[in-house]
Order: structure tokens, then C-alpha cells, then sequence
């Protein structure tokens, strides 16, 4: 049984889907060879990822595989009821609407894990941070998951090293293919995407602020210079701050950022990045935006509090007026900008991470005994996994490329010259 708003909106989801899956050809590829070898025959895939297009073909894949797909979404306002729809007319079990309350979310996760699931496939950390805090009893069934996001591989990671990670979990977002690709040019394009579109303001001349220069903050840098702006870093990482200054953008704290800046844009995985200090310290009608997987980046429960007015500045545009008589301007409540105001990553981008998704899935099957025996429950995705995908998306573009000799493997191998 599925928890969707209305069925009745398939067909339109549908043509999403089928757009998506036009320009995926890694994951038709897949599609086609786990429908031949049904790796998950018999087995149940719990999965949390924002509910658009691109995340339903990957249900799709990982269906055809054999798997009884249970899916909710990673994010109140990425959920897209239309796909849930198609998903479901297609016999598969969505819980999931577009703006859920925090209640109607949590409910709808636990409805997932409830299912007793094999797999999980994870965006954030979820569904493992409530199948260990409030199902515990169900981890026996687990052979292992997938997370997609740097903000749940950091939840993992602290899980495992306090010893309460209690089954294997392979961390996708470190895989070159995903990383690389995903969050530079997948976070750079979607991000400008949504602000574009919800905005409909000009960029070129303006002073974007980005907050934290990962491999996101880097992408979303990137394409604001594309864009005319005049880019300024913030940073705590001195070595990433360096970086920023080499690649030509300025780098200052936040509370000096503040000041000049038009657009802002949270790229951390941190909390309070943006607080009362520096909405203090805004121009009257800042933009202000959050990429980070959480909507704590900018903290926006503050500046409710502080305001002495708000209202709808445009779709998706909450303003708030503070004491001094300025305006500063939220997009999408602090939640992710590029899925709550925008459709995400493009499919082409996509198309690679969701390929490390479902090849990794597989691996987890095929490893298990291997993987639950392990000296750590995180685990790297393969190199060689890594490597298919890139030689597949390589072979799909038409590009060759050379090929160590024997004699050179030999030399790269050995320590005598």
C-alpha cells in the first residue's frame, strides 16, 4: 500500500520519467543487464532520495533487477507528486508527498523501514539514523546500503567510529564518479538553475557569496563566475581557502561578507553558517539560498524570531523584515535550493551517480558475508566499480583512451628503475 496525494497525476509523471530516461544511457544499460541476472530477486530495497524523475528511473532499474522497491523521499519539498504518482501506477510503493510536515515526513519514512528492508539507499542518513534509533529490531534483516550525500557519509563516519553502525554501508559520494561530476557540475548547474528561476533577477555584476568551498562550493563558484558575478569564498578550512584565492576569488569571513553580498548560497553540511550577526549586517533585499543537504545553513528559525514582518516576496520568496528596516529574502525556506525550487542535477549527471548507486547495491549483494565481517562498516565504493562507470560514459561519448602497455604496468609497479 502507497501514501501518495493522487494517483490521478501519473501520465504526467510519466513523461518526466521517460525524459530522464532518454538521456541516461548508463543506467538503459544497467537496466537491461539486471533484468537478465536479477541481483535482488527476493529482496527488499528501502530507498530516501529526493522523489524527482531521475531518482524514479533509478527505482525503475533497481526494480527490474528483482527488487520490491519501498520509496519515500529525502526532502519535504523536492518530492514531486506527479512522479510518486507514475512510480506507483507502475506497482511500486511510494510514501511520499510534496510538502509534508515534519510529522507527515517521519511517518512516511518509518512506513519504509517498517517494510523490513535488505538494502537501504540513503540520502542524508535517514532512514539508517531511524531503523538503529527506532527499529533496531528490523537491523538483522539489513545486508547493507548506499548514501548518496557528503552530509550522511559524515553522520556514518561518526556512527562507525562510536561502534553503532551495525551493518556495511558503502559510500557512494566519495566515489570519483560521483563527487567529480554530481556535486561540481551536477550542484554548480542546478543551483543557478533554481535561483534563476525563482528569482528571475540578473547575476552578472553581482557580489554572490558562497559558504564552504568542497567540491559544491567549487561548482557553484564556478558557474557564478560563468554567470559575471564577482565571487567571495568563506571558508574555516585554510588549505580550501588557499585553493579558493589560486582559482581568483576573493575570501573573507562571513561576518565581512555579509556586507557587500547580493546572493548567498550554503554549501557546508554545517549548521548556523548564516546567523543573526551577519543578517544583521545585509544589504536590504539579500538573497539568500541553502545547497547543503539540511536547511540549518542558514539559519532561518533566527531570523523568524528577529523579524518584525514577514510575507511572500514571489514564489517560493519568503521576505523578512528586520528591526533595521531591511529586507532579506529566503528561497525555498533554507531547504535545498536546486531540488525544492528547481528539478535537481541534470540527467546526464545523474545518470553517473545513480550508476555507482545500483552497481553498488549490487556489489553489497555479492559481498555480504565479506563486507559484514569487515574491520569497518564503511566502505569505499570499488575502484573497479568506479572505473566501469567512467569507461561506460567514456564509450557512450565516442571518446577512446590509451591503455598501459604490459611493460609499463611493470614499471609504474616496481620500485627499481
Amino acid at each position: 500500500m502507497s501514501e501518495i496525494r493522487n494517483e490521478a497525476l501519473w501520465e504526467s509523471g510519466e513523461t518526466k520519467i521517460s525524459w530522464v530516461k532518454a538521456n541516461m544511457p548508463l543506467l538503459r544499460g544497467i537496466e537491461e543487464e539486471f533484468a537478465a541476472q536479477k541481483p535482488f530477486a527476493g529482496l527488499k530495497i528501502a530507498l530516501s532520495v529526493h522523489l524527482e524523475a531521475k531518482t524514479a528511473y533509478l527505482c525503475r532499474v533497481l526494480a527490474a533487477g528483482g527488487a520490491e522497491m519501498y520509496i519515500t523521499g529525502s526532502n519535504p519539498l523536492s518530492t514531486q507528486d506527479d512522479v510518486a504518482a507514475a512510480l506507483v501506477h507502475g506497482g511500486l510503493n511510494v510514501y511520499a508527498w510534496y510538502d509534508a510536515t515534519p510529522e507527515e515526513y517521519h511517518h512516511h519514512t518509518c512506513e519504509v523501514i517498517k517494510a523490513a528492508p535488505n538494502i537501504i539507499i540513503d540520502d542524508g542518513g535517514d532512514l539508517v539514523n531511524l531503523i538503529h534509533n527506532e527499529y533496531p529490531e528490523l537491523i538483522p534483516n539489513v545486508i547493507g546500503g548506499c548514501e548518496e550525500t557528503t552530509t550522511g557519509i559524515i553522520r556514518l563516519i561518526s556512527m562507525n567510529k562510536s561502534g553503532k553502525l551495525k551493518f556495511p554501508m558503502m559510500l557512494v559520494n566519495d566515489a570519483d564518479c560521483k563527487h567529480l561530476f554530481d556535486n561540481r557540475y551536477g550542484t554548480g548547474q542546478s543551483v543557478w538553475d533554481g535561483i534563476n528561476r525563482t528569482t528571475n533577477l540578473i547575476v552578472a555584476g553581482k557580489n554572490v557569496v558562497v559558504a564552504g568551498y568542497g567540491w559544491c562550493g567549487k561548482g557553484v563558484s564556478m558557474r557564478a563566475k560563468g554567470l559575471g558575478a564577482s565571487v567571495i569564498v568563506t571558508e574555516v578550512d585554510p588549505i580550501k581557502a588557499m585553493e579558493a584565492v589560486m582559482d581568483g576569488f576573493k575570501v573573507m569571513p562571513m561576518t565581512e561578507a555579509a556586507k557587500i553580498g547580493d546572493f548567498f548560497v550554503t554549501v557546508t553540511g554545517c549548521c548556523d553558517v548564516i546567523g543573526e550577526t551577519a543578517f544583521m549586517n545585509m544589504k536590504d533585499g539579500a538573497i539568500l539560498c541553502n545547497a547543503g543537504h539540511f536547511d540549518v545553513e542558514v539559519n532561518v528559525a533566527r531570523l523568524a524570531e528577529i523579524a518584525v514582518e514577514t510575507g511572500v516576496a514571489r514564489h517560493n520568496i519568503q521576505y523578512y523584515k528586520l528591526p533595521n528596516g531591511k529586507k532579506i529574502n529566503v528561497i525555498a525556506q533554507g531547504r535545498l535550493v536546486n531540488l525544492a525550487a528547481g528539478d535537481g542535477h541534470p540527467a546526464e549527471i545523474m545518470d553517473m551517480s545513480f550508476a555507482i548507486q545500483a552497481l553498488s547495491a549490487a556489489y553489497l549483494v555479492k559481498n555480504q558475508d565479506k563486507l559484514r565481517n569487515g574491520t569497518s562498516m564503511t566502505v569505499n565504493v570499488p575502484k573497479e566499480v568506479d572505473r566501469e562507470v567512467a569507461n561506460r560514459k567514456l564509450k557512450y561519448w565516442g571518446v577512446s583512451i590509451d591503455k598501459l602497455t604490459d611493460e609499463q604496468e611493470k614499471y609504474l609497479g616496481s620500485w627499481e628503475i
